[in-house]
């Protein structure tokens, strides 16, 4: 609730809040739901004033309806879709990436979480032309990964550093800083972050969210589950209003019949409009040992539990090498 203060709107003043407080109204609800000839006469102030500070406040204050052909044209408008680089990702998150919107890859440990968002952040860098701000949790981003990435891009070592200028990377090891950083990259409107000419940032990475958040998780205190619910406000507010696509990584738990299922809970569940999980597809074959499944968990475009197949070496190939990608059967195990 919006504690009315001094200034807030014209007639509002020092005089005028002490009695409205002296009639126990001290929030901006407070004044709109009150009997406003009852309040005016409370606190010796004109009907007519004490009204056109309840119409301002209103109009500072409430949130006016919209139609849905408004929010569609604000959605053509706005709306991006990155590609991530790969087919049959983009397949799965229905063309790649949508800004404005919390895109989720869980898996459990060497199921190439990392792997996918160093590919991400590159094709997206390199082949868009547009900036990523990388938020490394974990201590596993090099930048000679990135490199070696872009030398399969191209050979010009001037497009290889530009690109790389284009990746903004923050080292953070626990939620307190991760929040400070998601909150000075927001005021800052994610200008301290545009490198490279001034490009804008069109993508923010955080490998890994449940890093620093499931040590909080549990027990008997909610700080976690607070902080939890924090760091998913600051982003998803900032895909929003700066027109920019999250990815995040997550960790799995497994359920009741030992299914492998993303981590952090039910309420987290709800920030993610999209979620994939990635699991590594056992082989025999060592030349097929970066091959991995992609099932698509939570989609509000396509169809839950679509998998597909594809090969973490896809943004490490060539130009001239091909990969291939194969659609997994639904029933195959």
């Amino acid at each position: 609730m919006v504690v009315l203060r001094e200034g807030m709107c014209p007639g509002l003043d020092e005089d005028l809040i002490r009695n409205l407080r002296a009639a126990d109204i001290k929030t901006v609800e407070d004044l709109v739901t009150s009997d406003t000839e009852e309040l005016a006469q409370k606190c010796s102030v004109s009907y007519k004033a004490l009204s056109a500070i309840r119409r301002v406040l209103l109009a500072q204050h409430t949130a006016f309806p919209v139609s849905g052909a408004d929010l569609y044209e604000e959605l053509l408008s706005s709306t991006a879709i990155l590609s991530t680089g790969n087919p049959s990702l983009d397949k799965l998150l229905d063309s790649g990436l949508y800004t404005g919107e919390i895109t989720e890859l869980s898996g459990g440990p060497g199921s190439g979480k990392s792997q996918v968002c160093f590919g991400v952040a590159v094709h997206i860098s390199y082949q868009l032309k547009q900036g990523v701000i990388y938020i490394d949790t974990t201590g596993g981003l090099t930048a000679g990964r990135l490199l070696q990435m872009l030398q399969t891009e191209t050979s010009n070592t001037e497009e290889q550093m530009e690109a790389l200028q284009r990746i903004r990377i923050f080292r953070l090891f626990d939620v307190f800083s991760l929040l400070e950083c998601l909150h000075s990259l927001r005021s800052s409107g994610l200008q301290q972050a545009s490198v490279g000419g001034g490009v804008s940032v069109k993508a923010v990475i955080v490998d890994s969210v449940s890093a620093v958040i499931s040590p909080l998780l549990g027990g008997k205190h909610n700080e976690g589950m607070s902080l939890m619910i924090q760091v998913a406000g600051v982003l998803k507010t900032m895909a929003k209003d700066f027109n920019v696509a999250a990815l995040v990584t997550n960790h799995v738990t497994r359920g009741s019949s030992g299914e492998l299922q993303p981590g952090l809970g039910v309420s987290w569940s709800h920030i993610p409009r999209t979620r994939i999980l990635l699991e590594r597809i056992e082989t025999s074959a060592v030349s097929r040992s970066g091959l991995r499944s992609a099932t698509l968990v939570k989609s509000s475009r396509q169809p839950c539990h679509i998998r597909e197949e594809f090969d973490l070496q896809w943004w490490s190939r060539s130009k001239e090498a091909s990969s291939a990608k194969r659609k997994l059967d639904e029933t195959d195990s």
